[in-house]
């Protein structure tokens, strides 16, 4: 996924975008991008160390094939150094944890983001309940549209589903601007076809891209 910096250019068509869309519908769009979801320590040091304990089974039946011996403290010693070891290294270099975390924690972690960002962010909140969140974490590969109750009642989540995949592939592509905003574009059409623009239409959040 993208590891270009989003430019303040690129901010600014991401927050014209969202203007253009809103202008036509009563709904709100609030896109949100975060580097990574979670530090990833714990489970990554969970799953080396459940690494290290199934290694060191094979290294001991090994040995006892090949008719060598090793006396146990030794062994003890060198399990909990290559513990320490990895451990160490794991707090040094954040930047390796998410590799040992299963693609299914990752998500979970990237969508309880999404789920605490619509919260926090207040998306929920409009007068409508027409907000929509935009959301990508980077280090997760991971991207969800998050709509308000008001929404959900109207649009199946097929439709969600394809401006996911197509804001994945451009982020995919290191065009993470450009697939932010053709999200915002393809999110404002759904919600200009059921929410369109009335008169006394008042913006009630941020028009731009949060990054965190």
């Amino acid at each position: 996924m993208a590891t270009r910096p989003i430019s303040i250019e690129d901010h600014e068509r991401i927050a014209e975008a969202i203007r253009a869309a809103e202008a036509k519908t009563d709904g709100e769009i609030y896109c949100v991008v975060a580097h990574s979801s979670d530090g990833y320590f714990f489970p990554a040091a969970f799953m080396t160390t459940l690494g290290l304990f199934v290694a060191s089974l094979a290294v001991a039946y090994g040995l006892e094939a090949w008719w060598l011996t090793i006396r146990l403290p030794h062994f003890v010693l060198a399990q909990l150094l290559a513990l320490v070891s990895t451990l160490i290294l794991l707090w040094l270099l954040p930047s390796i944890r998410i590799h040992f975390v299963p693609k299914r924690l990752r998500y979970q972690a990237a969508h309880a983001n999404a789920v605490k960002q619509f919260l926090g962010r207040n998306v929920h909140r409009t007068q409508a309940r027409t907000g929509v969140l935009v959301f990508v974490s980077i280090a997760e590969r991971y991207a969800e549209v998050v709509a308000d109750a008001g929404i959900d009642a109207k649009v199946g989540q097929h439709v969600w589903d394809g401006v996911v995949r197509d804001l994945t592939k451009h982020a995919g592509d290191d065009q993470l601007a450009n697939g932010f905003v053709k999200a915002i574009e393809a999110v404002g059409a759904v919600l200009a076809e059921h929410f369109p623009v009335t008169a006394g239409d008042t913006n009630e959040l941020d028009d731009h891209l949060v990054e965190i």
